[in-house]
């Protein structure tokens, strides 16, 4: 899951990093702001510490195990502290934090399952073998939506696979992050997780450090491209999670009523800020109206509010530069000629807020559609052919999901196979099982995650060859 091209980091003074709560506006803690002088001597640790801990699965199995049950008893502690530096409601907060246990979990008991020694055949008279080895320490650097998923995303195959990792969060949600390190180092040996906290040059260095082997990243597509170079010199392998522009195709015979709901969360969970949310939706011409004031309808139930609230059911915009783009983005939509069928605006008061927004009659061309809004914002776009959506909807160099909504299934499917992206689904949208990979195409990615390609994708083959006589 990713972010938007970021703006300027958060305040930091006397080696201390400001937390800001996005509800309020005002920094309420601080985090370490390490500097990059200090990433030898802890990726020397890391290497040290992989020597042990790829050498037994046994019991790497048996820790990653009790690591997800530390997570879960930590639940009440980690939960509130993520929602106050996040944003995110709080039973939000909670369940990314049961889907950090499960990773976990899941990811121990594939390494188990995948990782003993695989004959292969070529009708050859020679016994070949073929084993995974772990590749040695990981740098992994994650955004401030999804502070702890993504983290867990990274770590559990990485660390089940044997390696060690070095963590970095976002400058804006590093607290969370650095509980659940003390969380897990409980159940871990020491030196296999590591988690470093600070501004830029921090992130630029670790990925550039000749001890790391492997760097998975997920975040902005530049800031992505940027992250590749630097793995230059060492030659360390790179995953990248780049983001997306999702499309939701309305079909013909589709009912607006029945699937509003589905739609309207499937953009506005998180506040809009998810990689995979639907942030464009194409509808019928002859149905245009009735999506449009569905989906207004549904923006303006919404309570909006601190997370902490329980009443609340979207949060606000997680930091300053991030409200500042969808700002900018929904006020250069209204100039153009578009009208907010809900909201559009920035809500009164402290904190982050922005009205929950309905865009109609946008710019095709509008930066609110071509590019990653990445919050509280949805245009929704009419077509007079279905060629025509199909086209818009690949139109753009992002490719990491999509949807086709309606009542025939097949057709729908049919439509899917069409789209130019890693994963498409039918009737619902940025629903994801552990099991299954996660990647995109053209710019939103490089390289799979989740399921056993994500596991393998943490190793590297290494095969004997023996006769079967001396």
């Amino acid at each position: 899951m990713t972010t938007t091209q970021p703006g300027p980091a958060p305040v930091a003074r006397d080696g201390r990093l400001a937390v800001v709560d996005p509800a309020t506006g005002l920094a309420f803690d601080h985090a370490p702001d390490q500097r990059p002088e200090q990433l030898d001597a802890l990726v020397s640790r890391a290497h040290a510490a992989w020597r042990g801990w790829r050498a037994d699965p046994a019991a790497r199995r048996a820790a990653l195990l009790a690591a997800a049950d530390a997570v879960d008893a930590a639940a009440g502690d980690l939960a509130p502290l993520l929602t106050r530096e996040q944003g995110k409601p709080l039973a939000e907060s909670a369940a990314e934090i049961a889907r950090t246990a499960a990773r976990l979990r899941y990811f121990a008991g594939l390494a188990e399952q995948a990782l003993g020694p695989q004959p292969i055949t070529d009708g050859r008279p020679v016994r070949t073998e073929l084993r995974w080895r772990p590749l040695g320490p990981v740098a992994a650097i994650v955004p401030w939506n999804f502070p702890l998923q993504l983290a867990s995303a990274k770590l559990a195959p990485a660390l089940a696979a044997g390696n060690t990792m070095l963590l970095k969060p976002s400058p804006y949600t590093p607290l969370a992050t650095r509980l659940l390190g003390e969380v897990l180092t409980g159940a871990l040996p020491e030196g296999v997780l590591t988690i470093v906290t600070g501004r830029e040059p921090l992130g630029a260095r670790l990925v550039a450090h000749p001890g790391i082997r492997q760097v998975t990243f997920t975040g902005s597509i530049p800031t992505g491209r940027a992250v590749a170079a630097g793995t230059a010199a060492s030659l360390a392998r790179v995953t990248l999670e780049l983001g997306g522009n999702d499309a939701a195709i309305l079909l013909e015979d589709v009912d607006p009523e029945r699937i509003a709901d589905r739609l309207f969360w499937a953009a506005f969970r998180n506040c809009g800020q998810v990689c995979m949310a639907v942030k464009r939706v194409y509808a019928p011409a002859h149905r245009y109206a009735e999506v449009v004031e569905a989906l207004a309808r549904r923006a303006k139930s919404v309570v909006v509010g601190p997370g902490s609230d329980p009443d609340t059911q979207l949060g606000p915009v997680n930091n300053a530069p991030q409200l500042a783009r969808v700002e900018r983005y929904t006020a250069r939509a209204l100039a153009d000629g578009a009208r907010a069928a809900a909201g559009g605006h920035r809500l009164d008061g402290p904190g982050y807020f922005f009205a929950p927004t309905i865009l109609a009659d946008v710019p095709p061309d509008s930066p609110v559609v071509t590019e990653e809004q990445f919050g509280p914002v949805l245009p929704v776009l009419p077509y007079r052919s279905l060629d025509q959506a199909v086209a818009a909807a690949n139109a753009t160099g992002f490719g990491l999901g999509g949807s086709v909504w309606g009542t025939d299934l097949d057709r729908a499917e049919a439509v899917a196979h069409r789209l130019e992206c890693g994963t498409a689904w039918i009737n619902h949208h940025a629903e994801l099982s552990l099991a299954q990979p996660f990647a995109g195409v053209k710019e939103s990615g490089v390289g799979v995650a989740g399921g056993p390609w994500g596991l393998y994708g943490n190793l590297s083959p290494f095969v004997v060859h023996r006769p079967e006589e001396a």
